[in-house]
């Protein structure tokens, strides 16, 4: 006697709608672990609902129809990668994105600054790197940057490529300002650009101490020692044990005393390095390493 494996009458039961789920969880895995092992990029430890969403989201632009045949577009298309990496290097930011953060790295972290003879400044995860052009507008009007080392790094070349150009929409130039104006600037911001076009075209001066750099947050390890660390609204994309591992990599990292600043939605509470800081604003998340 024949069985079926398909639903009849098109009533699906509550086991194979569990048996698709858990099948897609596979296809994900088997995809994440042949992007791992073909172009040594991790994504296997992001947190699923927003990996799954950013997937499909790639797999209906690709015209395709499952998570298995992105895969097979993937590995055997390296444009796909190049794209599906764009998606998954999450790029949303702004220039001075979260004004209150910069009052209070301007108040509370640029006097502990001014004792240091060189500072040196990681932005992990800097995207197009709106948020490195701010914080050296930021240091520039405190008289600090001509002393500063900004290591400006993503897991996506291609947006640090961007970023190198200093090129951004002119479109987007009034919410900068606007932005700019709540973070306390102290200029007019339009010195800082010439517009062109279609595009503001950024003074060259604010690349000058600003070095970019391709670099894995998950697989890479430290390469220097720093006084400030700042990765804004990018943890939230990675599973607990993910977050805890770059908490390591932030801490070997950091100088004794020195300053990490995370994202609004992030925190190092109930992380094995809470006691390591102290809180120099709760709010803005900017935290001091004391042990």
């Amino acid at each position: 006697m024949a069985v079926s494996l398909t639903p009849r009458d098109g009533i699906e039961s509550p086991g194979a709608s569990l048996g698709r789920t858990e099948l897609e969880k596979l296809e994900i895995e088997l995809l994440l672990e042949g992007i791992f092992r073909h172009y040594g990029f991790d994504f296997r430890s992001y947190a699923y609902s927003s990996l799954r969403r950013r997937l499909w989201k790639r797999i209906e632009a690709e015209g395709l129809e499952s998570v298995s045949a992105l895969q097979n577009a993937v590995l055997h298309d390296p444009p796909v990668m190049e794209r599906l990496l764009r998606d998954l290097s999450v790029n949303v930011t702004a220039m001075f994105r979260d004004p209150s953060f910069y009052v209070a790295f301007r108040n509370q972290v640029v006097p502990l600054l001014r004792t240091y003879p060189f500072i040196r400044i990681w932005h992990a995860g800097c995207s197009t790197g709106e948020e490195v052009f701010s914080m050296a507008i930021l240091l520039t009007e405190e008289g600090l940057y001509d002393r500063c080392r900004i290591y400006a790094t993503d897991i996506n070349d291609i947006v640090l490529r961007q970023a190198k150009q200093r090129i951004f929409p002119l479109e987007r130039m009034q919410e900068y300002t606007d932005n700019y104006i709540k973070a306390g600037g102290k200029r007019s911001f339009s010195e800082y650009y010439t517009a062109m076009y279609e595009g503001a075209l950024f003074s060259p001066a604010l690349l000058k101490n600003a070095v970019f750099s391709q670099h894995n947050l998950v697989t890479d390890g430290s390469f220097a020692e720093f006084n400030v660390i700042l990765c804004r609204n990018v943890l939230i994309y990675f599973d607990k044990s993910l977050q805890g591992k770059v908490h390591g990599l932030f801490y070997d990292s950091l100088s004794t005393f020195g300053m990490l600043c995370l994202g609004s939605k992030e925190s190092l509470k109930f992380s094995r390095f809470e006691h390591c800081y102290e809180e120099l604003n709760r709010r803005e998340k900017i935290y001091r390493k004391v042990l």
